[in-house]
């Protein structure tokens, strides 16, 4: 897969983050409860990591939920029929996942806040309201075609080709809201 531009791979960034925020169960107000971290709520991890490390702690608990949704995103792809050939919105493949992970770093060494350098695609607000978040993914991509799995996931019936297309359209379609992560996700061989 060739490199992608460092705005794609931002744009990318901004929407696992928001999801990975959205997700988290033990914070304060409560949010979806797809996994078991509050890393980003100021009286819980981010609390921690700001006396830890004041100078990347935005970036540090950010990187921390992601992780957490990533695995929990793992767990239920692997349970999948066709596991290798899932793309989900935390798997996108080997190439493009190590991407992310470089531009993520990179931002943790720049010093910029996590809104000033993801511009205005980063979805976190101050409060969370389910019915906002819910919105927001609607207005992410249009409606798309999707079909539910037997491992409780929800797949792309006609996936983009280009990743930013693919990861929005995975973000739209996670509405209705559920208690469980619903694993959006698409069928296709990854490079």
């Amino acid at each position: 897969m060739p490199r992608l531009a460092a705005a794609d791979l931002d744009q990318l960034l901004a929407l696992q983050l928001t999801v990975a925020w959205a997700g988290e169960r033990a914070a304060e107000p409560l949010r979806l409860g797809w996994w078991r971290t509050d890393v980003l709520d100021e009286a819980g991890g981010l609390d921690l990591l700001t006396r830890l490390a004041p100078r990347t702690a935005a970036w540090a608990a950010l990187e921390a939920v992601r992780e957490a949704a990533r695995r929990v995103d793992e767990r239920m792809r692997l349970r999948s029929a066709a596991p290798d050939r899932t793309v989900t919105l935390f798997h996108l493949g080997f190439d493009l996942d190590e991407q992310l992970a470089e531009r993520l770093a990179s931002h943790k060494r720049s010093g910029a806040r996590p809104p000033d350098a993801l511009g205005g695609s980063l979805g976190i607000a101050p409060v969370f309201d389910a019915a906002a978040f819910a919105a927001w993914c609607r207005g992410v991509a249009p409606a798309s075609k999707v079909e539910s799995t037997p491992d409780g996931g929800r797949r792309l019936l006609t996936p983009p080709d280009a990743p930013v297309e693919l990861v929005r359209a995975l973000v739209g379609v996670l509405p209705p809201l559920t208690p469980d992560y619903p694993m959006p996700h698409a069928r296709r061989d990854l490079p």
